[in-house]
């Protein structure tokens, strides 16, 4: 379930709560290290020294820590995901709460999962989310000030060990070129049917909660498809158009609707994020139909299929 749009940028609280899950085997290695001879914030990314808008975003939330923690020097980051950056896989939400919970860390600042969740909003809204395994959702809350808006874990990684996601790769797919929470404002101002989405938001997330609660893939599957069908049509109808997808993503999309048609029930579902991958969820014991739909499409890896997994750890002080 889509977070699109924040009603207070400045506190990074969003116009609607959210669903998530966290994936096992997709994870992000991040140390810190306040060091008062740095003269600027140092961020290491995949072994490679990060400039611009990454090392600006990485900075900006350090600062936030510093002033929390009272802590004075700049700090030196090294972090390393085992998937693509940058490219619609929550390389952003999986970086930053990695970064909530090194920086927290090495600055003495409070490390439970309500406390992580709530600083890791504002490196990226949906980190609040990758703090907690498992099924979880980010509350919108009501407040102004933003004392109500967290996630919650809603089950435990274990709750469905039978409903996977086989994360299609999308070959040579595009870096995007600006930040997700800018182009999600735009829909925000400019999407004409941005506002209907919202009313009907609480509805299908509350249906969302159930189907999960009650393991039920009939309801969850289009459920998800329709979440994300909207999704991108509020960026295609965004001032100016949101296209974060290729033709090879949406081949994906295809084999998915005709899977579920020639079968004569939902096999599975699609959904993606601001980018080209595609994420395709399904019940272990449908996989071999599902790569069956897929495996004439070039252009794509063989899916990678992962189950629920943990939420962040401490892992001791090991670079990368």
């Amino acid at each position: 379930m889509k977070y699109w749009g924040l009603r207070d940028p400045a506190r990074m609280l969003p116009y609607n709560s959210s669903v998530s899950v966290t994936l096992g085997g997709l994870r992000t290695r991040t140390l810190v290290e306040f060091d008062p001879t740095l003269t600027s914030d140092e961020l290491r990314l995949n072994g490679r020294l990060a400039t611009g808008g990454p090392l600006t975003a990485a900075s900006r939330f350090l600062e936030r820590v510093r002033q929390r923690a009272h802590v004075e020097g700049y700090a030196r980051v090294v972090s390393r995901n085992n998937f693509p950056t940058a490219s619609g896989m929550a390389s952003s939400a999986s970086g930053f709460a990695a970064l909530a919970g090194a920086a927290s860390r090495a600055a003495g600042l409070p490390e439970s999962p309500v406390a992580l969740s709530e600083l890791a909003r504002f490196g990226s809204g949906s980190a609040c989310r990758s703090i907690y395994g498992g099924y979880v959702e980010w509350q919108a809350g009501r407040r102004p000030d933003g004392g109500d808006c967290y996630a919650k874990a809603l089950f435990g990684r274990e709750h469905w060990p039978e409903l996977v996601d086989a994360v299609v790769v999308v070959k040579d797919a595009p870096e995007k070129a600006v930040r997700s929470q800018e182009s999600m404002q735009q829909s925000v101002e400019t999407a004409p049917e941005y506002r209907a989405r919202q009313r009907a938001l609480p509805r299908r997330v509350a249906l969302l909660r159930r189907a999960l609660r009650l393991k039920d893939s009939r309801a969850l599957f289009p459920l998800i498809m329709e979440e994300c069908d909207e999704f991108r049509h509020i960026c295609e109808t965004t001032d100016p158009p949101l296209d974060y997808l290729t033709s090879t993503s949406r081949e994906v999309l295809t084999a998915v609707q005709e899977l579920n048609r020639h079968a004569g029930r939902p096999v599975a579902a699609y959904t993606h994020d601001a980018g080209a991958h595609v994420h395709v969820f399904t019940l272990r014991r449908e996989l071999p139909l599902l790569r069956s739909a897929l495996r004439d499409i070039s252009g794509i890896a063989k899916p990678h299929v992962v189950g629920a997994g943990p939420g962040g750890r401490y892992l001791g002080r090991r670079r990368g």
